[in-house]
């Protein structure tokens, strides 16, 4: 661990950097499932007793298939946001939302739970910068050149990224860990690999995002038994209340069409303690500009579909302004890794 903390304090050590050294690694039973409250950790506080109580008793009035696959355990309906049940029948396999009785299919790529899964006519357009990382070729692209021209705004590389994430993420060990707009699956086969966490779900808006996860999973031969690949909004996360160990986001804070429905949606899905560690770029580094750049940046956005952050504070105060707490940064450049954790 100390020597890990020294690695990333190479890295412009500021007021930010401070990690909190004094709190014990968490270990989690494995696997750590939303199968009954008695699993949840220990240290869940009282004032989510009431949130736990609930979806307790929503879960014990639900009857679950015997074979329900492990990696779907903690899935809920996007729209209800109740626990998904497995049917099985003479069609193919499919959950089911008890309450809304919407369906959900796995394509045998990826679980698609979009509030607009499954519809006929209807279709749904996204901002730009959404819609540019649906298309093949950038999906194709990102893990051969895109994504390692982010080294020029200070990203130390996937891998070192990757040491980074870990020293945040060890009161998560043993739990289930959200690859949020996980791309091509960079880091979520890192943390299969890792051996860290009980179960990953690889999650994005992008088909053909998934699709390339699925083939490097495939290719590479990372162990998939505790992978979900799981098509989602991040406004609209299909998770119950307070039952998922962390998220990780990297680079992809800038690119939410709303920052803050998303953070707000990932402090919901938290348990309490859960951590939530993300990537993105920060442009406070030429001080002169930042003026001009708080000034124009609204029209860039609605422009790209891209947010511009020119503060640690200003990620501060959209984590705080969501209920999460405890902020602490790495700077590199443009680059900033952000983490903060659910309230205990």
């Amino acid at each position: 661990m100390a020597g890990a903390v020294r690695s990333i304090s190479m890295i412009v050590p500021r007021r930010c950097l401070a990690l909190n050294r004094g709190r014990g690694a968490q270990r989690f039973p494995r696997p750590f499932v939303l199968m009954a409250a008695s699993r949840l950790p220990a240290a869940a506080s009282p004032s989510a007793s009431s949130t736990v109580e609930e979806t307790s008793q929503i879960q014990q009035d639900i009857e679950f298939d015997e074979k329900t696959d492990p990696r779907e355990d903690k899935l809920a309906c996007p729209i209800c946001y109740y626990p998904l049940v497995k049917k099985s029948d003479e069609s193919a396999p499919r959950l089911e939302c008890n309450v809304c009785k919407k369906e959900y299919r796995n394509n045998g790529t990826y679980l698609d739970l979009t509030v607009s899964a499954s519809s006929g006519e209807y279709t749904e357009s996204m901002p730009a910068a959404t819609e540019l990382f649906r298309s093949p070729l950038v999906s194709f692209l990102y893990e051969r050149g895109w994504r390692q021209n982010f080294i020029w705004g200070g990203f130390p590389g996937p891998e070192k990224e990757f040491e980074m994430a870990k020293e945040y993420l060890q009161l998560a060990i043993g739990g289930t860990i959200v690859d949020a707009s996980c791309g091509s699956g960079l880091f979520s086969r890192l943390f299969v690999k890792s051996g860290m966490f009980s179960q990953v779900i690889a999650l994005d808006f992008s088909e053909n995002m998934l699709r390339q996860c699925s083939e490097f999973v495939e290719n590479e031969n990372v162990p998939n038994e505790n992978l979900a690949l799981v098509r989602a909004d991040i406004s609209r996360l299909p998770f119950p209340s307070g039952f998922i160990d962390a998220i990780h986001a990297g680079v992809a804070l800038h690119c939410w069409p709303s920052p803050a429905s998303a953070v707000a949606e990932i402090s919901r899905v938290l348990r309490p303690g859960g951590v939530f560690v993300a990537t993105t770029f920060i442009v406070d580094v030429v001080p002169p500009a930042v003026p001009a750049l708080r000034l124009t940046r609204q029209y860039f956005a609605q422009f790209t579909s891209n947010a511009i952050y020119v503060s640690e504070t200003e990620l501060e105060d959209l984590c705080s302004a969501c209920g999460l707490v405890g902020f602490t940064c790495a700077r590199n450049g443009f680059f900033v890794m952000i983490s903060v954790t659910k309230p205990s």
